[in-house]
């Protein structure tokens, strides 16, 4: 194929997603797999080739690889087979690089990936100031500001791992499906656990995102009509229960991590 084709990794502590990119930003496909540190590039390699496989496509389609991963063992494997099959670098998404928005944080160096990636793509597609809430592993707040900067957020406990902390520690509760009740006020364990967790992390993150705003605001009025930028596995079940979203975006990660390689090209 003429044309560039990026493979963007986002590889996160329970889940890694894989997309394939245009290079005007189209997502051309994407996958989701479980995330194993057990894994060596040659399992990757045969995951991938099974992935393309399915749909007609060739990993020799791929010219460019950006690769976005918190987990430190996996990183490696990622890097070492993209290298193998493009012949070269992949570009390894840090907070060192020249194209990423200015960091104000105390210690730039200890931001994620992936959050990173979230902020670049935020800016890109809805402007700064603007609010990213990631409903992974962990749940992250992260806020790009007026200035179009790195300003800092919020982490907690993600959804799934809070669901599972409660099931393992609580020996009268047994696992719900995770979806949003029709009501707060739950009228039976099933709906009660439903509203503690979905609706419940709902209400936590509306009241840090009123936090966040009201002392963005001390600085600048702009922060008031922030707009507000869910995504991740669990983003659509949490959306259910509140107005807080100006929009839903299950692909920002990825477009982020194409905003950061794109910048480079230039």
């Amino acid at each position: 194929m003429e044309m560039t084709m990026l493979l963007a990794v986002d590889c996160g502590n329970t889940q890694t997603t894989v997309g394939l990119i245009n290079t005007d930003g189209s997502v051309v496909r994407q996958w989701r797999m479980a995330t194993d540190t057990s894994d060596t590039r040659d399992a990757l390699h045969a995951r991938l080739h099974t992935y393309f496989s399915m749909l007609d496509l060739d990993l020799h389609q791929i010219t460019a690889a950006a690769i976005s991963s918190v987990v430190p063992l996996l990183s490696i494997e990622w890097h070492d087979l993209m290298r193998d099959l493009l012949g070269e670098e992949p570009l390894m998404i840090n907070s060192s690089l020249p194209c990423t928005p200015p960091i104000a944080l105390q210690n730039p160096a200890e931001l994620g990936a992936d959050r990173l990636a979230n902020a670049m793509g935020a800016k890109d597609r809805y402007g700064s100031p603007v609010i990213v809430v990631d409903f992974g592993t962990a749940t992250n707040i992260d806020v790009v500001d007026a200035q179009g900067r790195f300003a800092g957020g919020a982490i907690m406990p993600g959804l799934m791992l809070s669901a599972q902390a409660l099931f393992t520690r609580a020996a009268k509760l047994s696992s719900v499906s995770l979806i949003a009740p029709p009501h707060a006020l739950g009228n039976s364990t099933e709906t009660a656990v439903q509203s503690g967790l979905i609706i419940g992390t709902a209400a936590m993150v509306e009241g840090l995102v009123t936090r966040i705003k009201a002392e963005l605001a001390e600085k600048t009025s702009e922060a008031a009509n922030a707009p507000v930028i869910a995504t991740g596995g669990c983003a659509q079940t949490i959306a259910e229960s509140t107005t807080l979203f100006d929009a839903v975006d299950s692909d920002l990660t990825l477009h982020g991590i194409y905003c950061i390689w794109r910048a480079l090209q230039a």
